[in-house]
Formats: C-alpha cells, sequence, structure tokens
C-alpha cells in the first residue's frame, strides 16, 4: 500500500469514527431545542415532562439503532451505494412500525426528529470524508 492507500483508509475510519460515536451527541443536542421549544409553548407550570421526553423512554435502545443507522448511511453513500441509505431507513421503519403506530406519546416525532438529524449527520460525514479523499 502507498501512503495514499494509507491516507484514504486513515481518512475514512476516522471519519467514520467520529459520525458513528459523537453524531448522537448532535441528535441530542437537536431534542433539547425540540423540548426547550414545545416547554416554551407550554402554558402549563412546573415540571411536566414534554412528549418527547416521555416518548424517550419508549424508543428504547434509540441510541445503538442510530449509531448503527449513521454507520450504515456512511458506508453506504462512501461505496457509491447510495440505495444502501434507503435499505437502511426502510429497516429501521419497518421495525419501530409497531411503537410508533401504538402510542399516544409523542414517540412518533421523536423517531422522526432522530432519524432526520443522525441522517443529514451520516451524509454531512460521507460528503466531507469523501471532499477531503479527493483533495489528493
Amino acid at each position: 500500500m502507498d501512503w495514499l492507500q494509507v491516507a484514504t483508509v486513515a481518512v475514512v475510519l476516522v471519519i467514520g469514527l467520529v459520525t458513528v460515536l459523537l453524531g448522537g451527541r448532535v441528535v441530542d443536542a437537536v431534542f433539547k431545542l425540540a423540548d426547550r421549544a414545545s416547554r416554551s409553548s407550554d402554558t402549563t407550570a412546573g415540571p411536566v415532562p414534554t412528549k418527547a421526553q416521555a416518548a424517550a423512554s419508549q424508543l428504547r435502545g434509540g441510541a445503538w439503532i442510530g449509531m448503527l443507522e449513521r454507520l450504515a448511511i456512511y458506508a453506504a453513500l462512501l461505496s457509491g451505494y447510495p440505495e444502501g441509505m434507503a435499505l437502511a431507513l426502510a429497516v429501521k421503519g419497518l421495525a419501530r412500525y409497531p411503537e410508533l403506530k401504538a402510542t399516544q406519546t409523542g414517540a412518533a416525532e421523536r423517531f422522526i426528529i432522530g432519524t432526520f438529524v443522525s441522517v443529514l449527520v451520516a451524509c454531512a460525514a460521507a460528503g466531507l470524508a469523501w471532499w477531503v479523499i479527493h483533495l489528493w
């Protein structure tokens, strides 16, 4: 392997690792913004949990699923298989469908927000990796 191949592999691995591990923090930050916005529009006083906070307990495993989702989308885009992104989202949606359909806690909204943010993070990371690789 020459230095260019080693550098390419290093870029893909480092950006992928950062995306998978730290993308959840971005999702959490957006959830906090959404919770703050819903709290400010709420007219009741007191520490009443928002729908998004109540939904968090219902959608168990969301952090792990989000990491796997970001990894799948990042890998699919960098490997030139964008259809893989649709496949990952379809599997996630079908797996969560029973939980989302049977709830009134705001779990569907939390699912949509988390999925969109996670997908945007993975797409941005794949774009960054592609750009850095093609600088050489």
